[in-house]
């Protein structure tokens, strides 16, 4: 998406957790190149502090291009905001920084998720438990804190979140894992049912095997990165970028009007290819 500068979320505003790397990070930086305005949350973490430096100030750089033909810049304004998703509060506090300073909320992406593989017979409770309250409590939280900010707004709005190809698919390191990316993909089936009335959107994004932290050690490995390119019919391993465009056709009323409860695939073919 990197160079399409067509606007297409010029004048809104965006929140978004786990925005400082990875998939949130990517999507953040092209709702901004799109003219919208978002809010991430963090954990604020020590070792972090390089990620979200380095994002602020891949921000600052966008804010200071100008197409040819303009006199200011178009892109976003960008907001840091420091909270854990497990906290039922943070995605309320999320939301409400970012109608402090911008006055609404058009688009929430719900993105924050950890995974660490484990074997089944020896898989640690804590970090089952762990996962429960990061990938759906969290999700769960903040969606419910971002459809009620659009409720009280009272013109509808996008809620996305970012389950994956594993709610579709087993993996034998994967049982703390699998069944909660396939919660929220069910979570957003229900909130589709629930706030359509109110003209909201919910959709969730299944990305396959993306670069990201999460995935940094089997790209490490050249057996494994070998092995999940074989079962990717497009032959690579997928980048952030490649889910920041469904994010914002998804964001966008103007492209995707009448999607609501749409599991939208992003895998290089990957799912089809196992069938």
């Amino acid at each position: 998406m990197a160079g399409l500068l067509l606007r297409i979320l010029e004048g809104k505003v965006a929140a978004i957790t786990g925005g400082t790397t990875g998939i949130g990070r990517a999507i953040a930086l092209e709702y901004l190149r799109q003219g919208c305005n978002v809010a991430i949350n963090h954990l604020g973490l020590p070792k972090d502090e390089v990620h979200k430096d380095s994002l602020l100030e891949e921000a600052a750089a966008l804010k200071a291009e100008k197409v040819e033909g303009e006199t200011t810049s178009k892109a976003g304004d960008l907001l840091e905001v420091v909270g854990d998703v497990t906290k039922s509060d943070t995605g309320t506090i999320l939301v409400e920084k970012a109608v402090e300073k911008w006055g609404k909320l058009d688009v929430f992406v719900a993105n924050a998720g950890v995974f660490e593989p484990a074997d089944f017979l020896t898989l640690d409770h804590e970090l089952f438990d762990r996962t429960i309250r990061i990938n759906v409590n969290g999700c769960f939280y903040t969606c419910q804190a971002a459809a009620r900010q659009m409720v009280k707004q009272g013109h509808g709005g996008s809620i996305i979140a970012i389950s994956s190809i594993s709610a579709l698919l087993g993996g034998g390191l994967q049982t703390h894992y699998t069944p909660m990316k396939a919660a929220v993909l069910s979570m957003i089936q229900s909130m589709a049912i629930s706030m359509g009335r109110h003209n909201f959107r919910c959709n969730a994004i299944l990305p396959g095997t993306i670069k990201t932290q999460l995935s940094e050690d089997d790209m490490k490995n050249d057996e494994k990165r070998t092995y999940l390119e074989q079962r990717i019919p497009m032959g690579r391993v997928g980048d952030t970028k490649d889910i920041a465009g469904p994010a914002l056709f998804l964001a966008s009323e103007e492209l995707s009007p009448y999607c609501n409860g749409t599991q939208l695939l992003s895998d290089g073919g990957m799912y089809v290819h196992l069938q």
